[in-house]
């Protein structure tokens, strides 16, 4: 090697960020090779026509015409557009053998490159190097710790890229706000927000669309709309970021309303929009909601969009029809983790834990399970009471796919050990756990206890659970409920007090039933609704069928000191009862009704109910806020195990399959006809084209 190569090597061998480089020296510029040309190819063709011939040499012609700093400008640009960092190794070696390498285009383009292949550390030792930093070598380096971490690092380059005496742009503001956004820095986002402000952006589509999830990850919805209603030009960007918002933060029904607004604004949806506003729909758990966005959704033509039909997919079981939701799984022309989870997910909260564990089964053989497919195997086995083939998933969970439990599996061992009596035992695991106990932990614990009235340890979950959650009236409640089964007044006197103390109050139960295009909600022993007195006359009628059928209120639950009678009122006018009253009157003989309520179902509602849906020959659903529980013909799905789903006749997925794929609009509504021959309790009218 030439002398003044080895001297230039041993200068680069002394600089610490540059001394673990693979360094590749040329003789002569430009080098020649085939790794040069691979990296040209896309700045010209004929050097790519040449690369692949025996000798390169015909090609060198366009680039001798180059300047060094545009020629490996050119070569570096084709390293960042390919996320090649090896070959941009070499040749920053090669920019500082020249001595050029901080060069305010090269050293920016170097940035770049390590910025975005994650490789902060090297960015920022160079960043640190070069004097004159302009705006676009700035924000590189924010947007570098912004996407990547630490987070801190990005808000803090925000701050000395002011003091510095350059003024944050449209391109800046994003990437700090997604910075803020990853670690919920509220105050700083909002310090950020007023630059904007004096910057004149916040009209800036961009920009906006960043404030917009800054605030939606803080929690800010209010915030965040008042964002979006000052963006001038709102894109569908926009749109989709204010969707997510209210979707985000549990209001659902504002996300829906949004999502009208938009398409009668005639903004065209993205493929965004239908996940958002699709999982908005699930969250809701209305069923006509859903398939009116499914409609919609074909009509924009994304009947094949496979993100898409995962999000229907989970909507569908979150709806209760989680037999179409498993007919649009096998639709699914690439079925990814999240296809799968959405479907075991599905089947855990019916409580068809035989048909989450089978499809369980069937993904291990094709694609690789993570946490979340555990969780809701987990949770099968918990709805299902499949003690054994839960402990054995936990197990294969750790050791044969090196999966660290977190609090949301060991919430479901906890429920399935405390369901199936082994309170000891789910204590123990407690204890055990490698991660700190949440509310959710000994939640489960508790509403064990309640099942299986151990008071003692009952008390010892509340007492954890206080210190968790000092403000939720929720759980006082819940052991008042076992004091009160275990007829102890003096001790759900003290709870009574103690709540009183603190200014607490139980939780408003309130379950809402939709009957035609309209929501109907209800609260216990509500008279507010324009038909309450026929729901009312409803309720009373059915009261006198179900005792002589052999009902017997479960007045245990009331933990008022109050005389029986009284308690079989109160239980009788819970806000489950009121919804089905209505959707009984309202609705045709025969019709199945879905009610949803935010909080659990109580015991004697849940007896009610099956001698209900006895009496009337209805399927009734009820989704509470821990699962779905379905009445049929006086039983209900938590209380044996399910076997096969049983759909009117039989379904042929691969014609099926076949006819929906390649052949445009007329393929997918041929498709489309067998699925609205497959499910008769399912109206598929509204896929229209």
């Amino acid at each position: 090697m030439p002398l003044h190569l080895v001297l230039c090597q041993r200068r680069i061998s002394s600089c610490s960020f540059l001394s673990s480089f693979k360094f590749v020296f040329f003789d002569s510029y430009p080098p020649f090779g085939s790794s040069h040309f691979c990296l040209c190819s896309s700045r010209n063709q004929s050097t790519k026509t040449h690369s692949v011939r025996s000798s390169p040499r015909p090609a060198l012609g366009p680039t001798l015409k180059q300047s060094p700093m545009s020629y490996y400008a050119s070569l570096l640009q084709s390293c960042v557009v390919r996320k090649a960092i090896e070959p941009g190794k070499q040749l920053h070696a090669r920019i500082w053998q020249m001595g050029i390498s901080f060069n305010p285009l090269l050293a920016t383009k170097l940035v770049n490159l390590y910025c975005i292949c994650n490789s902060l550390t090297n960015a920022r030792l160079l960043f640190d190097r070069i004097s004159k930093r302009n705006q676009f070598l700035w924000n590189v380096m924010i947007r570098g710790y912004a996407w990547n971490g630490p987070y801190e690092i990005a808000i803090s380059l925000y701050y000395q890229m002011r003091d510095y005496g350059l003024v944050p742009d449209k391109f800046t503001f994003p990437f700090v706000l997604k910075a803020c956004s990853a670690l919920s820095a509220m105050e700083e986002g909002k310090k950020i927000h007023k630059d904007v402000i004096r910057t004149g952006l916040e009209s800036d589509v961009f920009v906006g669309a960043a404030l917009i999830d800054m605030y939606a990850k803080c929690g800010c919805v209010e915030s965040a709309r008042q964002v979006f209603d000052k963006i001038d030009e709102r894109d569908v960007v926009c749109w989709n970021s204010m969707l997510a918002t209210y979707s985000q933060n549990g209001q659902p029904d504002e996300s829906l309303a949004l999502c009208r607004v938009m398409a009668l604004n005639g903004l065209k949806p993205t493929e965004g929009t239908f996940v958002i506003s699709i999982a908005a729909s699930a969250d809701n758990g209305l069923l006509p909601q859903g398939k009116e966005l499914h409609g919609y959704s074909w009509r924009h033509g994304f009947e094949s969009n496979d993100k898409v039909k995962t999000a229907l997919v989970d909507m569908y079981a979150k709806s209760g029809s989680v037999n179409v939701a498993r007919i649009l799984f096998e639709l699914l022309e690439e079925k990814r983790v999240v296809s799968w989870n959405a479907m075991i997910t599905g089947y855990a909260m019916h409580g068809h834990a035989n048909e989450a564990l089978d499809l369980f089964k069937e993904m291990k053989a094709k694609v690789l399970p993570d946490h979340i497919t555990f969780v809701g195997v987990l949770a099968a086995c918990s709805h299902g009471g499949l003690l054994n083939e839960g402990k054995m998933h936990f197990r294969s969970m750790i050791s044969d796919f090196n999966i660290c439990p977190t609090v949301q599996h060991y919430t479901c061992m906890i429920d399935l050990l405390g369901h199936c009596g082994c309170l000891e035992e789910a204590y123990k695991l407690i204890m055990e756990m490698r991660v700190e106990p949440d509310a959710g932990v000994w939640g489960a614990l508790l509403h064990s206890c309640k099942i299986h009235g151990n008071v003692e340890m009952g008390e010892l979950a509340l007492e954890k659970l206080i210190e968790l959650e000092p403000d939720d009236g929720g759980n006082y409640v819940i052991l008042s409920n076992m004091y009160a089964q275990a007829g102890k007044w003096d001790g759900v006197a003290r709870l009574r007090d103690l709540m009183m103390d603190k200014g607490l109050k139980k939780s408003i139960a309130c379950s809402w039933i939709q009957v035609g295009n309209k929501v109907h909600a209800f609260l216990s022993e509500d008279a507010s609704h324009p038909k309450s007195e026929a729901i009312y006359a409803e309720l009373k009628r059915m009261g006198k069928l179900m005792k002589e059928a052999g009902y017997a209120p479960q007045v245990g639950s009331v933990f008022h000191d109050v005389e029986d009678d009284e308690k079989v009122d109160m239980v009788s006018c819970h806000s489950e009862r009121l919804a089905i009253a209505f959707g009984l009157i309202s609705t045709s003989a025969g019709t199945k009704l879905l009610i949803i309520k935010n909080l659990r179902i109580c015991e004697d509602c849940h007896v009610a109910i099956k001698f209900i849906s006895k009496i009337t020959e209805r399927e009734i659903t009820i989704r509470d806020v821990n699962r779905y529980h379905h009445f049929k013909d006086g039983v209900c799905s938590c209380a044996k195990e399910l076997g096969k789903i049983v759909v009117e006749r039989p379904v042929d997925l691969a014609n099926i399959q076949k006819e929906g794929r390649g052949k445009g609009a007329q393929g997918a509504y041929r498709a489309k006809a067998q699925l609205m021959g497959t499910f008769g309790d399912i109206d598929f009218s509204i896929l229209t084209y």
